[in-house]
């Protein structure tokens, strides 16, 4: 069973639903507590603000899915593939992601801070706009992915791999460059600055 950061294990689930087909379903505003999602087909699902609290997916598939306002809190994500899905406006504080496949994951805005994505695979992923604050991304590889307009701060980014990675507008307050790869990362002219000092450098004008 995957575990959260610092060793906490998932909440216990209540109820089960098993090889579900929910290819296409379209869900609007239900609400999920402590329920455990094994093999369902989530597939071109289009959620428009549902809500599930401490629920645990197991090798779930989101491919193309669309998520509107939805919130998936505490939650615990193992072995589910999210290739080309889309998450606007949604809500995952506190959520774990353990084995999990993401090509071209699209994040528009929403808050995914305290998130568990240690070596995740996000190389083609986009965020834009997104609280990550005290994100696990350590080990992740984001090469070639976005990360723009985001809140990075307190981030964990130890041995993350964001070689050309788009940054720009994202806090990088607390990156530390030499505890992650960032050959080609485009930055602004002011995360520049930011980086430069933490290596050292009195920056003037």
């Amino acid at each position: 069973m995957a575990e959260r950061r610092h060793g906490v294990p998932a909440p216990p689930t209540e109820t089960t639903i098993r090889s579900a087909d929910w290819d296409g379903r379209e869900l609007s505003h239900e609400s999920h507590h402590r329920v455990l999602f094994q093999d369902v087909d989530m597939t071109e699902v289009v959620d428009h603000g549902s809500s599930f609290e401490e629920c645990q997916f197991r090798n779930v598939r989101f491919n193309v899915s669309v998520h509107e306002d939805a919130r998936f809190l505490n939650c615990t994500f193992s072995r589910c593939s999210f290739f080309d899905a889309t998450f606007r406006s949604c809500k995952l504080t506190g959520s774990m992601f353990d084995g999990c496949t993401f090509g071209l994951l699209k994040v528009d805005g929403g808050d995914w801070s305290y998130v568990g994505l240690p070596g995740a695979d996000l190389r083609g992923s986009a965020f834009q706009g997104t609280r990550l604050r005290e994100a696990d991304l350590t080990g992740a590889k984001l090469e070639g992915a976005e990360l723009r307009r985001s809140d990075l701060s307190g981030a964990w980014l130890h041995g993350a791999d964001l070689s050309r990675c788009d940054l720009r507008g994202s806090d990088l307050s607390t990156l530390d460059p030499r505890e992650a790869t960032l050959k080609g990362a485009i930055i602004d002219a002011v995360q520049a600055t930011v980086v430069a000092a933490t290596l050292g450098f009195d920056v003037r004008a």
